[in-house]
């Protein structure tokens, strides 16, 4: 496919005698022609970042969209701007299926420029790019099924099956670098495609202790394709995306509580599909992570979330932390705001100074309550194995509500 693109994008750079670019809708570039000018400014600060990093900045993108180019269908002249870094101007041919953009041909302008004849042909070479990414797309969205059965299916030989198949339908570049992304709740239906995705699909999840599903009882699972395993940068995109088109908060359930908020994980990035199972289930557990703590989100990389890397197993069987007889009494409802003034002042390192500030309480009344913590738990807050068994047990019980 990719040479596909490279062969379409030359063909424009012949029609128009000037080097072409080809970016999808989120200025990802996909392919361009070869350089071969000798004045400095064919390769300005603009073009030269898109084609070194593949990517341009949200402020390019906005100035470029400021032209109207997400709505043309005919060529769009686009004037220099030098503050901007846009020491040429540009030719913008818009990259369209069906009435939807999938992405643009950018060529630097110049005098005299290309006349109408030529910039219909190079349209008409447009149209043939826009049917190549939008069957791309499509082909992600046909992908689901054999996406979710890796995902959900259990270890041992089906998991393998699942695997195979997914192998079979990416063909060729089933072996290449992806990421795993998880955005949960995801409420509605799967987005028919996601740019630089190669599958997505709806995989269902629990809501609560008891591992019932609610109305929002499902999480959206993307299969994003990446240039190198050190280089995420795409499956962040896509997460970020994502979550601008949930909203940051889902709808309320009829009748029940106010809506959760959105959170997107990223898992290790990994070479080939054996590994895609665990990097899904780092990829929840880096969205659960992002929920229990603000500061880790709204989009979290499993490699950034620290200690609930170990905390999320604890959290995939919540009777581990709602049975112990020491964490079992505080976990209660009914004991919510002792458990937080125990859990800030274990992240205060036991100072109780830090944590009375942090609670907004008098020292001697944060006294009072670590008095009613140990009572109830049976702990001594003063030894440290005791303070490690409450402080997983508070951020384990974060992770599964």
């Amino acid at each position: 496919m990719k040479g596909d693109y490279q062969d379409l994008v030359d063909e424009i750079s012949a029609l128009l005698g000037a080097p072409a670019t080809l970016e999808n809708r989120d200025f990802r570039l996909i392919a361009f022609g070869a350089h071969d000018s000798e004045d400095d400014l064919a390769m300005d600060p603009v073009r030269t970042r898109s084609i070194l990093t593949r990517q341009s900045t949200a402020a390019v993108r906005a100035w470029f969209e400021g032209f109207g180019i997400t709505r043309a269908t005919e060529p769009v002249r686009i004037p220099a701007a030098p503050e901007a870094g846009v020491f040429r101007g540009r030719i913008c041919l818009p990259v369209r299926y069906r009435g939807i953009a999938q992405g643009y041909v950018w060529l630097l302008d110049a005098e005299p420029g290309p006349g109408p004849e030529q910039l219909a042909a190079a349209m008409e070479v447009a149209e043939r790019i826009g049917v190549l990414m939008a069957a791309e797309a499509k082909a992600g969205a046909d992908l689901s099924r054999e996406f979710r059965a890796v995902v959900t299916a259990g270890r041992g030989w089906q998991r393998d099956m699942a695997v195979a198949a997914l192998r079979v339908a990416l063909g060729p570049g089933a072996e290449g670098p992806h990421a795993v992304v998880c955005v949960a709740p995801w409420t509605g239906q799967a987005p028919p495609s996601v740019p630089g995705a190669a599958a997505v699909c709806l995989v269902p999840r629990t809501t609560g202790d008891d591992g019932a599903e609610g109305p929002s009882g499902f999480a959206l699972a993307v299969l994003v394709r990446l240039r190198s395993t050190d280089l995420p940068a795409p499956a962040l995109a896509a997460a970020t995306r994502l979550l601008a088109g949930a909203g940051a908060v889902t709808a309320a359930p009829a009748g029940g509580p106010a809506g959760a908020a959105v959170t997107a994980g990223v898992g290790l990035p990994r070479t080939g599909l054996a590994g895609l199972p665990d990097a899904w289930e780092q990829a929840v557990a880096a969205a659960r992570a992002a929920a229990a703590q603000p500061l880790l989100g709204p989009v979290a990389q499993w490699s950034a979330i620290g200690p609930y890397r170990m905390l999320s197993a604890l959290a995939a069987a919540p009777e581990l932390v709602r049975d112990d007889p020491a964490a079992r009494a505080l976990l209660a409802p009914a004991h919510a705001e002792l458990a937080r003034t125990a859990e800030v002042f274990l992240d205060c390192a036991g100072q109780a100074g830090r944590a009375a500030a942090a609670l907004g309480i008098h020292r001697q009344t944060l006294y009072y309550r670590l008095a009613r913590v140990e009572k109830l738990t049976g702990l001594d807050l003063d030894a440290g194995e005791d303070r490690l068994l409450l402080h997983m047990a508070l951020k384990a019980s974060r992770l599964h509500g």
